[in-house]
C-alpha cells in the first residue's frame, strides 16, 4: 500500500491542537486530572491534561504513530473511530477484541494508517466508559495539491458534543453494573468541554466562536456523548451539510442537525446575519419510553466582530422536541454521497452474503426482583438474540495464533425466530437472549448486505451501529418491520451516504452494504454505551486474501493481558 508520508506524532501541546509535522514522534499521556465544572471538583481521565483531548491534523493517506502512555490507575485503550486501518487491526483499539488493555504504568505504540478517509473523524478510549473524557478530533485534509469540493472556508472549528457528570465516570459505570438498569443521567451536555450559560458554575467560561460578517466557517461536529443522539442548531443561521464520517455529501441546508454518538457531520456556517451574539445549542433526542436522560441543553456562542456588546443576550435556536423521531429520521434520510467524478461511489451490487440482524434490549430475572429493569429485572441487550460476552484474551491474538476456546464462529445470519419485531406487545418468552462470544467469519472480497432490524422487546430504541475497519453504504431505511419483498425496491444504489456509524431508527430498520476487503478482526457494536455494555455487539473476522497485499500485517509488540 502506498503511503503519502510518515508522520509520527507527540501530543504534548498548547491549546489541544496538533499540526502535522513529518518525521516527529509524540505521545498520548493518559492521566488523572482534577477539573471544576457545575460546582463540583471531579477527577477525570484526560490525554495530556486536556478535555477534550488534542486535535490531530493529517492529510488523506498519511500514516501516524502514537505512543500511548498510561499514567492513570485504570486500564485504557485508544480507538481511532472511522479510520479503516487497512490490514492493521492491531492498532484499532477495542479492549478484548483487538488488544488487551494498556495497564497502569504501561505503554503501547499504535500505527494509524489513513487511506480513503477525508473530512472529520475522532479518537476515543475503548475501555469501560473512559471515552466520556478521553477523546478528541481527527481532521483529515485532502491530499496536497487537491482541495475541498466546496469553497474553502475562512476557518475550521471542531465542535465536540459530550457529557459531564459530577461523579467520576467509573462511579457512574460501577453503579450502572450494580443496579442492572439504565445508568444515571449526566449532569450536563458540553460543547468543547463547556456546559454553557444555562448551567451554574460553567467555569472557566462558555466556548465562543468569533466570526466576521460575510465569511464562511466549517464546523466539524462530533457527537462524543455516551448515551444519546443529539439535536444541534445555531440561532438564526441555516447550516449547509457537506460531509459525514469523513466522506463528502451532496450539500443541503438545514435549520438543525441530528447526530448519533460516534458520528461526525461537517457543516458550513455562513456568517450572514446581523452582527450580534447567537447561541449554538444541543440537546438530547431520546425516543425510548421511560428512559431517564439528561434533559438539559448545552450552549456555545457565535460572536460577530464589531460593535455588539459582549453582555448582550444571545438569540436562542429552535430545536426539535426531545422525542421527535420524524425530525431525526428526516434529517438522516437526506444524506447522500457527493458521487461526482472526483468522488465516485462503489456500491456493491452483486451481494454474496445477506445478513439479517435484530438489535434488541432484553431482560433477565434478578434475585429478589431488586434490579432497576422492568418489574425488578436486569437489563441486557443482543444482536440476533446473542448477548456478547467479552473473552479473557483478545480475539485478534487468539485468531492470529490459532488459540482455541476463546470465541466461537457460529454467529447466526438470521435471528432464531421470525415474528413481528416492532409489534406493540410481544410475548414475555421472547425477552431472553443467550450470552456468548460468537463471531461471524467472512471471506476476503465477499460483498455483504446487513439489514439491522430494531425490535420493541422490553422497549424500542434508536441504535447507532458502528462497524470498525470499514465504511459502508447506507442503502435503505424505514420504520416498522422490514419487508423483504417490498423494501429492497426502495434502496438507493446511486448515491447512498458512506458512513461508519448509522442510527437504526426506533422500531425500524436500516440496510448497509460493504465489501469485506480489509483482513482482520473488526468489532461491530451499538455506540450507546449502555447498549454496548449490555451486549449489543459482535465481531467480524475477515480472512486473508491470496495476494500479499490482501493479508494482515504482522503484529507489533502488543500489551499483555
Amino acid at each position: 500500500m502506498k503511503v503519502s508520508c510518515l508522520q509520527v506524532f507527540s501530543i504534548l501541546l498548547f491549546a489541544g491542537i496538533l499540526h502535522c509535522r513529518a518525521h516527529s514522534r509524540y505521545t498520548f499521556v493518559v492521566e488523572e486530572t482534577r477539573y471544576t465544572r457545575l460546582c463540583s471538583n471531579t477527577t477525570i481521565l484526560t490525554v495530556n491534561g486536556k478535555y477534550p483531548g488534542p486535535t490531530i491534523h493529517v492529510h488523506r493517506g498519511d500514516t501516524i504513530i502514537v505512543d500511548v502512555i498510561n499514567k492513570a490507575k485504570y486500564n485504557i485503550t485508544i480507538h481511532w473511530h472511522g479510520v479503516m486501518q487497512p490490514r492493521n487491526p492491531w492498532s484499532d483499539g477495542p479492549e478484548w477484541i483487538t488488544q488487551c488493555p494498556i495497564q497502569p504504568g504501561a505503554k503501547f505504540t499504535q500505527t494509524i494508517i489513513f487511506s480513503t478517509e477525508e473530512g472529520t473523524l475522532w479518537w476515543h478510549a475503548h475501555s469501560d466508559w473512559a471515552r466520556a473524557t478521553v477523546h478528541g478530533a481527527v481532521v483529515i485534509y485532502p491530499q496536497k495539491e487537491t482541495t475541498y469540493p466546496f469553497p474553502k472556508p475562512h476557518a475550521e472549528v471542531p465542535i465536540i458534543l459530550g457529557n459531564w457528570w459530577k461523579s467520576t465516570i467509573y462511579d457512574v459505570y460501577n453503579e450502572f453494573l450494580r443496579i442492572g438498569g439504565d445508568p444515571n443521567a449526566s449532569d450536563a451536555y458540553t460543547i468543547n468541554g463547556q456546559p454553557g450559560d444555562l448551567y451554574p458554575c460553567s467555569s472557566p467560561g462558555t466556548f465562543t466562536l468569533n466570526v466576521d460578517y460575510g465569511l464562511t466557517y466549517l464546523l466539524r461536529l462530533i457527537n462524543a456523548a455516551m448515551q444519546d443522539m443529539l439535536f444541534f442548531a445555531v440561532a438564526n443561521h441555516s447550516l449547509t451539510v457537506v460531509g459525514s464520517d469523513a466522506s463528502y455529501t451532496k450539500p443541503f441546508t438545514s435549520d438543525y442537525i441530528t447526530i448519533s454518538p460516534g458520528q461526525t457531520i461537517d457543516v458550513l456556517l455562513h456568517a450572514d446575519q446581523m452582527p450580534g451574539r447567537y447561541y449554538m445549542a444541543a440537546k438530547a433526542y431520546a425516543s425510548t419510553f421511560n428512559y431517564t436522560f439528561d434533559r438539559t441543553t448545552t450552549t456555545a456562542i457565535i460572536q460577530y466582530s464589531g460593535n455588539c456588546p459582549p453582555s448582550s443576550t444571545p438569540s436562542f435556536p429552535n430545536l426539535p422536541v426531545y422525542n421527535d423521531t420524524n425530525a431525526s429520521v428526516s434529517f438522516t434520510g437526506r444524506l447522500r454521497s457527493l458521487a461526482d467524478e472526483n468522488h465516485p461511489v462503489d456500491v456493491p451490487m452483486n451481494i454474496t452474503q445477506k445478513l439479517f440482524y435484530t438489535v434488541s434490549v432484553n431482560s433477565s430475572p434478578c434475585p429478589s426482583r431488586t434490579c432497576s429493569g422492568p418489574n425488578g429485572t436486569r437489563l441486557y441487550s443482543s444482536v440476533n438474540n446473542i448477548s456478547f460476552v467479552n473473552p479473557s484474551m483478545a480475539i485478534l491474538e487468539a485468531y492470529y495464533k490459532g488459540i482455541n476456546g476463546v470465541f466461537g464462529t457460529h454467529f447466526p445470519d438470521v435471528p432464531p425466530m421470525e415474528f413481528n419485531y416492532t409489534a406493540e406487545y410481544l410475548p414475555f418468552d421472547l425477552q431472553a437472549a443467550q450470552p456468548g462470544t460468537e463471531v461471524k467469519v467472512l471471506d476476503y472480497g465477499s460483498t455483504i448486505e446487513i439489514v439491522f432490524q430494531g425490535t420493541s422487546l422490553i422497549f424500542g430504541a434508536d441504535n447507532p451501529m458502528h462497524l470498525h475497519g470499514f465504511s459502508f453504504y447506507v442503502v435503505g431505511w424505514g420504520l416498522g418491520t422490514f419487508n423483504k419483498d417490498k423494501d429492497p425496491l426502495t434502496y438507493n444504489l446511486v448515491d447512498p451516504p458512506l458512513q461508519n456509524t448509522i442510527a437504526v431508527p426506533i422500531d425500524g430498520w436500516t440496510t448497509i452494504r460493504f465489501k469485506a476487503d480489509n483482513p482482520g478482526v473488526w468489532f461491530m457494536h451499538c455506540h450507546l454505551d449502555r447498549h454496548a455494555s449490555w451486549g449489543m455487539n459482535t465481531v467480524f473476522i475477515v480472512r486473508n486474501g491470496k495476494a500479499s497485499n490482501a493479508r494482515m500485517l504482522p503484529p507489533p509488540r502488543m500489551p499483555p493481558c
